[in-house]
């Protein structure tokens, strides 16, 4: 996994009115689009799989292949989302965003 400097992303977040939104740099947004491609790549792999009977262990594992891929593409927008949204509304004194940091954590790590 290629390791990006979140803070040469030029990444920031929105909070104010009605639609929250993350702005991320050309370059984040091709990375995260590749990755998630090839992941999307990988679930029509598995599909091919079952409809060929493939012998389970190989699907098991090509699941937790994919698996391990989301996993990381959810580390990465989790490390570029603490050094911008995060930090940004901390500063602004929204600590708020502590408890919905954790609600989010916690659904990544079920």
């Amino acid at each position: 996994m290629e390791q990006t400097d979140p803070n040469d992303l030029g990444e920031h977040c929105h909070t104010g009115g009605a639609e929250r939104k993350s702005h991320h740099s050309d370059k984040a947004k091709s990375n995260l689009t590749s990755r998630l491609n090839r992941i999307e790549g990988q679930i029509r792999g598995l599909k091919g799989m079952i409809e060929r009977d493939t012998y389970c262990d190989d699907v098991l594992n090509q699941i937790a292949a994919v698996q391990s891929a989301l996993n990381s593409v959810g580390k990465l927008l989790l490390e570029h989302h603490l050094n911008s949204c995060v930090i940004e509304r901390i500063q602004e004194g929204d600590h708020d965003v502590v408890k919905e940091l954790m609600s989010t954590m916690n659904k990544l790590i079920k």
